[in-house]
């Protein structure tokens, strides 16, 4: 990496931010691509949101990715929003679109085309949701506006969280929801009466990777699955559903690649090499 007066800056910034797997991501797409850009992580802690924000209109960024716990505040100080993300109420991606900051959310998106990519396309099909929090809300609300599903259902935990989201994706895409509280377990019959089942929580998630949401007993073998959880590659979910005959089951790390990707496209505009991608993101989990 040659970097020079000419270098154009990404970054994504959240906190804590150590974590993140986006730097490897991009910087393979730059390196791949042979472009004159570096993607890099930045920490910055909530009182000092907005000076960031007022920072970069003063700078020829390249783009921003936001993580927790700006996704939401950071809205306050954009100029514009995409449908998506005026839905959602949550920001991931930040486009510099001449001086204006324009406000996107390509978490959903990626999601639906991990989906396509797996063999289990939205269209047409039943589609349940378990959770109903921020990934639950990115997935449910594209979903809705992009995918024409046969049914969109969503079970929650919290009884106000799940009525906010069925009633913003009602308002926001004419699009009907039925919902269920699992706070006492899941419907068996709605799993049943499901043709793709969408893992929108976090158990299951590193580091209690030995537990799962539903077990192999209680998974229909005809539906497709994703388990949006990629730490561990193989969640306890995913193993339950091979358990059960699932032949269709999708790791998140395809919509965490996916959800790379289409930000990629907003500052690029270019179709980007998925595979480089994901290939760096999975050597970085590997290691």
């Amino acid at each position: 990496m040659n970097i020079n007066g000419n270098t154009k800056l990404f970054c994504v910034i959240g906190d804590p931010i150590e974590h993140t797997l986006s730097p490897a991501m991009h910087n393979a797409l730059f390196d791949n691509l042979k472009l004159n850009g570096v993607y890099t992580a930045l920490r910055v802690t909530p009182p000092f949101l907005e000076d960031f924000v007022k920072g970069i209109r003063t700078m020829d960024l390249g783009g921003v990715n936001v993580t927790i716990p700006h996704k939401v505040a950071i809205i306050d100080f954009l100029d514009e929003l995409s449908e998506e993300a005026q839905i959602i109420g949550a920001v991931n991606t930040i486009e510099m679109r001449g001086k204006k900051l324009i406000g996107h959310n390509t978490d959903g998106i990626g999601a639906i085309e991990a989906l396509i990519q797996g063999g289990a396309d939205p269209k047409n099909k039943n589609v349940l949701i378990l959770g109903s929090g921020g990934a639950a809300r990115a997935i449910g609300v594209t979903i809705a506006l992009r995918s024409d599903v046969s049914s969109l259902t969503v079970l929650g935990i919290k009884k106000d969280e799940l009525k906010q989201l069925v009633d913003d994706i009602k308002n926001g895409t004419g699009v009907k929801v039925f919902s269920e509280l699992m706070d006492t377990g899941i419907n068996q019959e709605l799993l049943k009466d499901s043709d793709i089942i969408i893992h929108c929580t976090p158990v299951g998630m590193y580091p209690t990777i030995d537990q799962t949401i539903i077990t192999a007993e209680e998974i229909p073998s005809h539906i497709k699955l994703m388990d949006i959880v990629y730490t561990p590659l193989e969640t306890q979910l995913l193993k339950e559903a091979k358990k059960a005959g699932v032949e269709t089951y999708i790791s998140g790390i395809d919509m965490f690649v996916n959800q790379g990707v289409e930000s990629a496209k907003l500052w690029l505009k270019i179709d980007p090499p998925r595979d480089i991608m994901k290939q760096v993101v999975l050597d970085n989990l590997r290691d």
